[in-house]
């Protein structure tokens, strides 16, 4: 929660150096290998192959990524090149014949709500036919809906012909561990074979830093996607074809590093932007599309696992938030190209326009929230990042070539300009263990050195990323050139106490105007270091404790003059029984804003998401449990019903929480309004952030909901209480 600071403290510090980029990076054949997290210069495999080369029968040296695929980039040009292991393209079993690997980690999904066994339940509904197979393993999970399935061991399961056969059983493994994952794909492959293969991962999943498969046997251990690059390119080698596609029955995961990695071992991902909703695929339409369409392609499949996606989100009234693409994988590498053509542009670009960059980014679409009180996933829509920043940077080629890679997609009224593909960008750094982990998967090492400006840019010093390369110019393992660096370059980077930014200053300080209004305007060089402004709203309890009611976004800014101004009209979330609730901004639309509130629900903390539509009205969308101290996002949206038990919860100054009172609720319309305050005494305060993730609070004013809904603000700059008047806030 946001610092409370003393009753009309000092606010304003001295900035202490600008809040520009420095010199570009100085690149040359930078290259990265993704399976270690570490750079090379030349760690490729000498492999003997026949290949008619310069005539028949000719024997040559191939030279071959070691782990699947190689980055490249050439100073001064900035041009990126990709190599990958060899094309495969022999089939490896009959024609028209299918068989999809699912990885099925069933974790609390299983454990508490029965959806693993459901699952499996619907790919033995599907159409019958001998062709198709799903060959699943289990694990992940504590407790098992089907008392067939045991979680005591990994089973593999084999669903054809309309029922399901127990192939085998290993010891217990972590299902986080990509060795697991190796076994049970090699085990697979070689055991059913056929034309086409899919491989499906069913869990959590958390975006492109924590990725999917949280075992909850082995304290929440994951699959990366570095693990899965290593897993996949062992199994790679004992194939002589390419997946027909690669899916994942999680949320978040489709992102453009998943992708990268991806490219090499499969021609089709099939993966959601956003939050999955409750029912995932629909294995039963899957499995009998196959069976009437054998001879399809990984393209086609793809749109009848994402419409009948789609679809059952819509029969539970969960569409609004879905998204669903289909990503042509054999694309990938033109699309990577484009993008760090583009990022080396922007990069250049920021060395005097970092801020506008880092506002616009911010502008972008994202996914799983990405507020305080849910956390953050920091996954943002590249698409959207690419036009919110244009004017600074031609991306025209890039979204040229992101939209010939996306094949299909399917997006709710949340998202509607959604591109299909998301990336990595720190909106709030959730540890310095992220940006090390980004810094070995990303996709362009100028996209990196942005994602450094912000996330490690110091104002006293300026933005040097020398730290990033070698002096010959090489791209470092954990990108780290010093020796004491444990953790990587960016260990230090999200240490920093972000309590009071020196990059803020005022030309007028925090003061109520003539109109009743509070009001500041910040020096120029401080605007240009100034990402966004918000307001929270404060009340004091019975004990005397300063209770957080949230934030508003209700604010007058003139981004050309530094002048902002509160545009409060006191009109706050309730609940039906006039408790206020403590809400905070996910979203906003051109229709309505998102907010979420921390409650309990029937005695277990979570969260309530509410959209409010610019005529006030109110839709309740449900309780979300956010994103955990292990990095899952939850995946379901839980719909109340009546009879539920609200609690509204609270931060007080020191960050403890503060609980309401028990609502019951009715499931009537009435159960939550956007209505003014209750009568009484209230304090605000704004908080600039600049463009690094830190902020500045203001003194916070007191202003007072009278009788009649009226709003007065109290209080000078000099601390000194004074008749603010009613304002005119029509």
């Amino acid at each position: 929660m946001k610092k409370i600071i003393s009753l009309f403290a000092a606010a304003a510090v001295l900035i202490a150096g600008g809040c520009s980029g420095g010199d570009p990076a100085q690149t040359s054949a930078v290259t990265q290998d993704l399976q270690t997290g570490q750079t090379t210069d030349d760690e490729y495999n000498d492999s003997e192959t026949d290949a008619p080369v310069g005539g028949e029968n000719t024997e040559t040296t191939v030279r071959q990524p070691v782990s699947g695929y190689r980055l490249s980039v050439e100073d001064p040009t900035g041009k990126m090149s990709v190599e990958r292991a060899p094309e495969k393209s022999t089939p490896m079993g009959d024609e028209d014949t299918w068989t999809i690997f699912v990885y099925l980690c069933g974790t609390d999904l299983e454990s508490d709500l029965s959806m693993a066994s459901l699952d499996i339940y619907e790919m033995g509904d599907a159409e019958a036919s001998e062709n198709i197979k799903f060959v699943v393993q289990t694990g992940g999970t504590s407790q098992w809906d089907d008392e067939s399935f045991s979680n005591d061991v990994c089973q593999r399961w084999v669903v054809t012909d309309g029922g399901k056969e127990l192939a085998d059983s290993v010891p217990l493994a972590n299902m986080g561990d990509p060795a697991t994952l190796e076994s049970f794909l090699e085990w697979g492959v070689e055991n059913y074979p056929a034309d086409k293969m899919g491989a499906v991962f069913w869990d959590h999943g958390g975006g492109s830093i924590t990725g999917v498969c949280f075992d909850e046997l082995y304290e929440s251990d994951s699959l990366s996607l570095a693990e899965i690059n290593t897993a996949l390119s062992d199994v790679y080698d004992k194939m002589t074809d390419k997946f027909e596609f690669i899916g994942f029955d999680c949320c978040l995961m489709a992102t453009a590093e998943t992708a990268n990695i991806l490219a090499t071992y499969a021609r089709y991902l099939y993966a959601s932007q956003e939050l999955e909703t409750d029912t995932g695929w629909d294995y039963q339409t899957i499995g009998t599309y196959l069976a009437q369409n054998p001879e399809c392609d990984g393209g086609e499949l793809g749109q009848i696992v994402a419409d009948s996606y789609f679809s059952d989100s819509a029969e539970i009234y969960q569409d609004s938030e879905s998204t669903f693409s289909v990503m042509d994988l054999e694309k990938t590498d033109d699309f990577i190209k484009a993008f760090n053509d583009y990022a080396y542009k922007l990069y250049d670009a920021a060395q005097t326009e970092f801020t506008g960059i880092v506002r616009g980014i911010n502008k972008a679409d994202n996914f799983g929230g990405n507020t305080e009180t849910e956390g953050y996933t920091n996954m943002v829509d590249i698409g959207s990042i690419i036009e919110q920043c244009s004017q600074y940077a031609d991306g025209t080629e890039a979204l040229s070539a992101l939209s010939d890679c996306i094949v299909y997609i399917i997006n709710g009224s949340d998202h509607p300009d959604a591109c299909g593909l998301s990336i990595y960008f720190p909106l709030a750094i959730q540890g310095s263990e992220e940006l090390s982990i980004f810094s070995g998967i990303c996709i362009s090492p100028y996209y990196l050195s942005l994602v450094d400006m912000e996330a490690s840019g110091y104002a006293s010093g300026g933005y040097s990323n020398s730290a990033l390369f070698t002096e010959d110019g090489k791209w470092t393992e954990n990108n780290c050139v010093c020796e004491t660096c444990e953790a990587g370059y960016f260990s230090s980077s999200s240490d920093i106490d972000s309590s009071e930014s020196e990059l803020i200053v005022f030309a007028e300080k925090p003061h109520i105007n003539e109109s009743g209004i509070y009001t500041f305007r910040l020096e120029e060089e401080s605007l240009n270091c100034t990402e966004s402004v918000n307001a929270y709203i404060y009340l004091e309890n019975e004990n005397g404790d300063l209770v957080e009611l949230g934030e508003t976004n209700d604010i007058y800014a003139d981004w050309d003059e530094g002048v902002f101004e509160d545009y409060f009209d006191g009109y706050w979330l309730g609940l039906g029984d006039g408790q206020i609730l403590a809400a905070y901004v996910v979203d906003e639309t051109d229709e309505y804003t998102i907010f979420t509130s921390p409650v309990k629900l029937n005695g277990t903390p979570t969260n309530l998401r509410i959209r409010v539509y610019f005529d006030q009205t109110v839709i309740v969308d449900g309780t979300w449990d956010g994103v955990d101290e292990n990095g899952v996002a939850a995946r379901k949206i839980n719909k109340l019903t009546a009879g539920d038990k609200i609690e509204p919860l609270y931060y007080l100054e020191d960050e403890t929480v503060f609980p309401g009172s028990e609502y019951l609720w009715e499931d009537s319309g009435k159960d939550a309004g956007f209505k003014v305050l209750p009568v009484g005494d209230y304090y605000y305060g704004f908080y600039i952030y600049d463009v690094y993730g830190d902020y500045c609070p203001t003194d916070y004013v007191v202003f007072t909901i009278d009788e009649e809904g009226n709003i007065y603000f109290y209080g000078d700059e000099d601390g000194n209480y004074s008749d603010g008047g009613s304002r005119d806030d029509e």
